[in-house]
């Protein structure tokens, strides 16, 4: 059967003068699928029955079903664990920001990186996702809300970079004027440090927001929490993203996970501070640690993340505290995936 979702305007003129079908159709297609949340062939009812019946014969849309839903006290945060044509399951958040509809889509099933504080990656690495099973999580939050989707952020299960082509293509069809027409200003992609396709992604030349995960300031302290940081060191990693930031001349983001006794020294504060002020106009954003019944790490108190968070700012560097979005239903950083274990999934 042939996957539509996913495809480009171009591939779905193709492949429809392949088959002898007018080239307009797959602009209607696309019309169906991106705006009027219609996968059911027989009720694209601008199509002609001979079209309807090849479609349905010789094709799919391959729209994750949700098999749960959650959603904050606030309203805001919706989680939906959603399973795939092959039963595998992954999750994706919406949250409703004062500037719009933010879409965290996961790039994986389940994830090789082994950090100690993500329960995204208790059960190691499945397999890549498809550029339609990417897609699809956008496409289902826009049916959803019946709203537009104002920006997405690559950080949920998995390492982005590492399922690198079909990352790059989700991107580039949901930036498509024809489909979501989000702009690359409004993507953002979350890596671990995946050096070689952080220098990759740079020479796209495409202006898309990098978060760098690094999550602490020496090697040793990564390696501890961060497997990756074993087959890269904190200086080839930041070299990478010093060479993306020069390229692109767009603002890097480091993320940095609070950890209480482990990586919230003052020293550590001191030494981010310093990591900032190389990268002109970067923001750091601390993340007080998510535990759950997976994860036995705690943040530190409140005092003491103010503490940190004003050593930083006194290198003249943009930071903030992450506001705890979806912590509730276990939608925020490092839960994805938590309240659902591998158990539950049937693998064929």
């Amino acid at each position: 059967m042939i996957e539509l979702l996913g495809k480009s305007l171009v591939e779905l003129q193709s492949l429809f003068e392949e088959h002898k079908i007018q080239k307009f159709r797959a602009k209607q297609l696309i019309d169906y699928i991106y705006h009027r949340h219609i996968f059911v062939f027989q009720d694209m009812t601008q199509f002609p029955k001979m079209l309807r019946d090849w479609l349905d014969a010789n094709c799919i849309i391959s729209i994750p079903k949700i098999v749960a839903q959650s959603i904050s006290p606030d309203g805001k945060t919706q989680k939906l664990l959603l399973e795939l044509i092959d039963h595998s399951r992954i999750e994706a958040v919406l949250m409703e920001q004062h500037y719009g509809n933010s879409v965290c889509v996961s790039s994986q099933v389940g994830c090789a990186m082994g950090c100690v504080f993500c329960a995204s990656t208790q059960g190691g690495l499945f397999r890549d996702l498809t550029v339609a099973e990417i897609v699809g999580q956008v496409v289902l939050f826009s049916a959803l809300k019946q709203e537009d989707i104002h920006s997405l952020v690559v950080m949920g299960a998995g390492e982005p970079l590492q399922n690198y082509d079909n990352v790059l293509q989700a991107l580039k069809l949901i930036h498509d004027p024809i489909t979501f027409d989000i702009s690359y200003r409004k993507m953002t992609i979350s890596t671990c440090g995946w050096v070689p396709n952080i220098y990759k992604l740079a020479d796209e030349d495409l202006p898309i927001t990098l978060a760098l995960s690094l999550h602490a300031t020496t090697d040793e302290t990564r390696r501890k929490i961060m497997p990756v940081g074993s087959r890269y060191k904190l200086d080839e990693v930041l070299e990478a993203v010093k060479y993306y930031y020069e390229k692109t001349q767009r603002r890097i983001t480091f993320e940095y996970i609070l950890i209480d006794s482990i990586n919230v020294s003052l020293e550590e504060a001191h030494e981010l501070g310093k990591i900032g002020k190389e990268f002109p106009n970067c923001h750091v954003n601390l993340i007080p640690v998510n535990g759950n019944e997976h994860i036995n790490l705690y943040k530190p108190s409140s005092k003491h993340m103010n503490i940190f968070k004003d050593i930083i700012a006194s290198y003249g560097v943009s930071v903030t505290i992450r506001k705890e979005m979806g912590d509730a239903i276990q939608a925020a950083c490092g839960q994805l995936k938590a309240a659902h274990g591998r158990k539950e999934e049937i693998h064929e």
